[in-house]
């Protein structure tokens, strides 16, 4: 799972990287709350660590905005343990609270719990867990996907660039964008790893089947949609 920490107490920040990410978590860390909302608005996490008070704007600020455009589960940190402190949060869409200071394990089993209450939400919205377009499904619960009835033999890598792609269907995601959210690594020009996983996926999910539904467009990036029609 991939997650976003928003905080400005740097020892903090990279304590909670650190811990994070050897429990098997993909993490990025903003120290500001411009350079959080930026993140938080342009890739997909499974959830936000966000702090409430931090430089530039705070995490208040950054909770209003994130909820008039996503449903990213945030779990909101405050070094100040008042009840309408914590109201205030959960009212205004923090899926929990935390005060500082707190318990790693606690914090962990937190975000596991608000993770898993986001994948049941998105389960919901696409009807059991799965997503369609046009003969292609895909199903999150099984992390299975077919096209036309036939079951596509994808990597797990594979299986993940399809699953955003198919997330974000009709939208054209650039080579950065996919290194980052797949791989979670910096795009470099220097490294063909996106074209040769696109090329991959394609020849399983478009070759065997009369139209193709992953389009490249030239200088910009990749797209899933449905042409046939067009």
């Amino acid at each position: 799972m991939k997650l976003l920490i928003v905080e400005d107490e740097l020892k903090l920040a990279q304590y909670l990287r650190d811990g994070l990410s050897s429990e098997g978590f993909v993490v990025d860390v903003a120290s500001d709350g411009l350079e959080g909302l930026q993140l938080a608005l342009e890739y997909e996490y499974d959830a936000i660590v966000l702090d409430r008070m931090l430089p530039g704007l705070d995490g208040m600020a950054i909770l209003s905005a994130l909820r008039s455009k996503k449903t990213t589960p945030v779990l909101m940190l405050t070094a100040v343990d008042g009840v309408e402190d914590r109201v205030d949060g959960l009212k205004s869409g923090a899926d929990d609270y935390l005060v500082k200071p707190f318990a790693f394990s606690e914090l962990v089993a937190r975000l596991q719990v608000i993770t898993r209450r986001g994948m049941a939400s998105i389960e919901q919205k696409t009807q059991t867990g799965k997503l369609h377009l046009a003969d292609l499904e895909v199903d999150l619960v099984r992390r299975k996907a077919s096209r036309g009835g036939k079951a596509l033999e994808l990597t797990a890598k594979e299986f993940v660039l399809l699953t955003l792609l198919l997330r974000r269907q009709g939208e054209v995601l650039s080579r950065a964008v996919l290194a980052d959210q797949v791989w979670d690594m910096n795009f470099d020009s220097g490294t063909n790893v996106v074209e040769v996983a696109i090329r991959r996926l394609r020849t399983k999910l478009d070759v065997p089947f009369e139209h193709a539904l992953l389009h490249t467009e030239r200088g910009m990036g990749y797209v899933l949609e449905d042409r046939s029609t067009q």
